[in-house]
């Protein structure tokens, strides 16, 4: 089914996943001699055996690299990963930069390499901006786990998906046609416009709202706050003034959604224009009982750092290449296994409403 006339696109649904699956044609697993000749899109084939049963190596040092620090949705998956690294006896530390912009990473990058970092796991600001100082660390004798926002492939060995991204995108479509009963225009508040998972969510409802129950939902406009708090609040307040037909905006952020929620609840469109995305339980609580939200999405971002540092410390140790179809455990979350391209996926997307926001504490 065609797109709906007027909505705006940097360019079709379908032009968007492909180059994105362009960039993660194959996952960069273990390095080989020929690394030096990587392809943009290939990484090069597994060259070890992964073995299981080998003994984690001892004082492995881990390095959280978010996409930036004094997050909320950042603090909360660092606990994750120092309680896994506590329980393999590894030390454990976060750097990275308080805004969140393509080349704010490759610094904090360059310096754990020459530290001699085990494990860095880092969330990309940008897919490729970060791939030459993570390639150089890895030939350094580092391994790479992206998570929460993935660089491409043939920069990392495994990526740890909070959800696969097509239930992040079918889950925040499905919640907003709720709650706007089905037909208005609609608007996305997104991170930074190069974030991976931002695209890759934003491109697949797009997709999504091709469907013909979704024939009276047009998105009108794509709006980035940075992950940054004021401006985030500021595009919410710009993308109502600009559309005032709104009926509702889809913030797949934790900073965004807050901060959206926090404008509604004291302006003049609360009760009016829904609100709904990617959140924790923590910062929407209130937005949910004064009804500025009525249900919004999320994993624990606590698991998703816990099983970050768990398949570093496996990686490291030789337990998995990266290879499709290894499994390992990851401590008392349990068995996981290796999918297409070095993916590893958390689990689907919890949603949170009135009844349940207050059972979680993250």
């Amino acid at each position: 089914m065609p797109a709906p006339s007027g909505r705006p696109r940097a360019g079709t649904a379908a032009t968007a996943l492909a180059a994105l699956l362009l960039l993660a044609a194959c996952s960069g697993t273990t390095r080989g001699d020929d690394d030096a000749a990587r392809e943009p899109g290939a990484g090069p084939e597994p060259t070890a055996q992964a073995d299981p049963d080998a003994p984690l190596r001892a004082d492995l040092s881990v390095a959280f690299l978010p996409k930036q620090v004094n997050n909320p949705y950042f603090t909360v998956a660092r606990g994750g990963g120092e309680r896994a690294t506590a329980e393999f006896a590894g030390t454990f530390k976060e750097v990275g930069p308080s805004e969140a912009s393509a080349s704010s990473q490759v610094s904090y990058i360059n310096t754990l390499t020459q530290q001699g970092t085990d494990v860095i796991a880092i969330s990309a600001n940008d897919p490729g901006a970060v791939c030459g100082a993570l390639n150089s660390a890895r030939d350094a004798g580092a391994v790479v786990v992206t998570f929460d926002s993935d660089a491409r492939a043939e920069c990392r060995d495994v990526f740890i998906n909070q959800a696969t991204a097509e239930d992040v995108a079918r889950t925040q479509v499905e919640l907003i046609a709720e709650r706007i009963g089905g037909a208005g225009e609609i608007a996305i508040l997104s991170a930074t416009p190069n974030a991976t998972n931002q695209n890759t969510w934003i491109a697949l409802m797009e997709e999504e709202l091709e469907r013909p129950e979704y024939t009276d939902i047009e998105i009108v406009a794509v709006a980035y706050g940075n992950d940054e708090d004021e401006k985030s609040f500021q595009e919410t307040q710009g993308l109502l003034r600009s559309h005032p037909d709104l009926a509702g905006i889809v913030s797949p952020t934790t900073v965004g959604l807050a901060a959206a929620a926090r404008y509604l609840s004291g302006s003049e469109y609360a009760g009016r224009v829904a609100l709904t995305g990617l959140g924790t339980p923590n910062q929407m609580r209130q937005f949910v009982h004064d009804g500025t939200v009525d249900s919004f999405a999320l994993w624990n971002p606590a698991d998703l750092g816990y099983l970050a540092a768990h398949a570093g410390a496996a990686l490291a140790s030789g337990r998995l290449t990266g290879a499709e179809g290894e499994t390992f455990t990851a401590g008392d979350l349990g068995e996981f296994t290796v999918g297409a391209d070095g993916v590893i996926a958390l689990g689907p997307p919890t949603v949170f409403d009135a009844a349940t926001v207050d059972d979680y504490d993250f």
